[in-house]
Parts: C-alpha cells; sequence; structure tokens
C-alpha cells in the first residue's frame, strides 16, 4: 500500500494502533462486500492529515 503511495506522490502512512480495529473493520468490509469505500475513505483521512502536519498516529506521552 505505502509503495503505491509513494509511487503516487503521497505520503507513506503508518496505522496507528488507537485505529487498528476501525481499519481492521474497514478491511472486513472491503472483503466481504467487495465494497472499498470504508476503507478508501480510512485511508484517505490517514493520507490528508499526515499532509497537513498532524499525523494521527502518536507516541506515547507527546
Amino acid at each position: 500500500m505505502n509503495i503505491m503511495l509513494a509511487s503516487g506522490g503521497y505520503p507513506w502512512t503508518v496505522i496507528p494502533v488507537e485505529k487498528r480495529e476501525e481499519y481492521m473493520k474497514s478491511l472486513e468490509i472491503a472483503s466481504v462486500t467487495q465494497d472499498i469505500s470504508a476503507f478508501a475513505k480510512f485511508m484517505a483521512y490517514l493520507v490528508r492529515e499526515n499532509m497537513n502536519g498532524q499525523p494521527v498516529a502518536h507516541l506515547p506521552g507527546k
């Protein structure tokens, strides 16, 4: 996934631990229904925040 993002000029994106449940749910929906819209929206949110200088993943205590 990150290679595809990078090849399109987007930054590499980390799935934050605190967003793992949402990530897994979006993957499950895509797998079961063949509808990737939930996954695409989730990834777009992470990439957009990262590009705006507001990464969603944070180190503990920061």
